[in-house]
């Protein structure tokens, strides 16, 4: 308690500082719910400019009243901030669309709960995630496309874990890991001597970056995945087309966008995705997020082979997340391929160059993982050669987040 306190009244003095009064500073502490108005008034008025003399005094008088305040909102805040969560929450309330409450979009959503399989509900699942997340992923159409039933489901779960003060808040991976993707399209869009590009999505669920990235406006985009995925999809982005104020009606910001419906699981969706218009000889950005780790071990290596195979014709950007072996057992039902050097592995398929992050990393933080005591930043400190964490005795179960590349010019390191 003493440290957090020490830490939080050295930053608010840090603020006062630019104020260069007691006033700026006091303001700042009944903002933030540390002081209330009648704690305020009993600091000295004689305190005017802030000044070594006075410095000592304050910060005795603060960590006294602080301690013995009951008021700990500012520590919760502290706690949600460490987490990646805004001061002033707004999902402690779930407020639903009125979109979201129309007959349309529950029938739509009713079929999905009647008639999808496991792996085709995960689309909901990462859209409810998204939605939740709205302070840092901007996506508009993520509550609709996740449904009401997703949406309570993960608030009910962020609830839980602030208010055990969890190190962990539910959703963390998945905005981090959204956020990573985005930051990766656009970057590998930027590698090319040419804006025009082509984007792959194999099993894309409920994603609608061709909604709201703007780095695909020169950029033709194709989403693969099953049809019914695709069907559902298409009709409630359609229902949300139709429906309010035609301003906020969602706008494509891809130059195009082609959905193309094929199990990545049979040979055949290849020659889907080309009889649907893609390009082999056009520089590609091929996207498996969240994906891989569902395949046998089989269809996972024949994917990823076909994609390097295009490293011989054109410039070829592989982005893509992997699970560690010890991941998998968390279900070895429904995960399946796994990879604990997947650095090592795409050379060998015939990409040149790989580059793997973790959770946690400078380029996979975004803000989100300020906490140095939560799993990611722990399991960071280890060797990924250790599967076992020597603290505890649990699994070190990691997330990778692999970005790999190649062209007919490259040759494999």
């Amino acid at each position: 308690m003493v440290a957090l306190v020490d830490y939080f009244v050295t930053c608010l003095f840090i603020k006062a500082v630019k104020h260069d009064t007691i006033e700026g500073f006091s303001q700042t502490l009944v903002m933030c719910g540390s002081l209330s108005l009648s704690q305020l008034q009993t600091i000295p008025s004689t305190c005017i400019n802030i000044n070594p003399s006075y410095i000592i005094y304050l910060m005795h008088y603060l960590l006294t009243t602080f301690h013995y305040s009951s008021n700990f909102s500012v520590l919760s805040q502290m706690s949600d901030q460490e987490n990646g969560l805004p001061e002033s929450p707004q999902w402690q309330e779930l407020k639903l669309s009125q979109l979201l409450l129309t007959d349309t979009v529950r029938n739509l959503h009713a079929t999905i709960d009647a008639q999808w399989d496991y792996l085709q509900r995960t689309a909901c699942q990462t859209a409810a995630g998204r939605a939740m997340w709205k302070h840092v992923i901007h996506d508009p159409l993520a509550d609709l496309l996740a449904g009401e039933t997703y949406l309570r489901n993960v608030h009910e779960k962020i609830k839980k874990d602030r208010l055990n003060n969890a190190r962990e808040i539910s959703g963390v991976i998945l905005a981090i890991r959204t956020l990573w993707f985005d930051s990766q399209i656009e970057a590998a869009l930027n590698s090319f001597n040419s804006r025009e590009a082509q984007v792959v999505l194999l099993g894309a669920g409920m994603d609608t970056r061709a909604y709201r990235l703007n780095c695909l406006k020169e950029s033709d985009v194709f989403e693969v995945d099953f049809s019914q995925v695709l069907q559902v999809k298409t009709a409630l982005i359609q229902t949300a087309m139709e429906f309010g104020d035609e301003q906020q009606h969602p706008r494509m910001t891809a130059k195009s966008l082609t959905t193309v419906a094929a199990d990545i699981r049979e040979n055949d969706w290849l020659e889907k995705l080309q009889l649907s218009g893609y390009k082999p000889e056009k520089n590609t950005v091929w996207v498996l997020e969240g994906i891989i780790y569902y395949l046998l071990d089989i269809h996972a290596m024949q994917v990823l082979k076909l994609i390097a195979d295009k490293c011989n014709l054109v410039h070829t950007v592989l982005l893509a997340d992997f699970m560690n072996q010890p991941s998998t057992t968390l279900s070895s039902s429904i995960f399946h391929f796994s990879s604990d050097w997947p650095d090592r592995l795409l050379p060998t398929l015939g990409f040149s160059n790989v580059r793997l992050s973790q959770i946690g990393d400078p380029d996979a933080h975004f803000g989100l993982m300020n906490d140095p005591l939560n799993l990611f930043n722990k399991l960071r400190s280890l060797p990924r050669s250790v599967q076992t964490h020597p603290d505890d005795g649990t699994p070190c179960r990691r997330l990778y987040l692999v970005q790999a590349s190649g062209s007919p010019n490259q040759t494999t390191a």
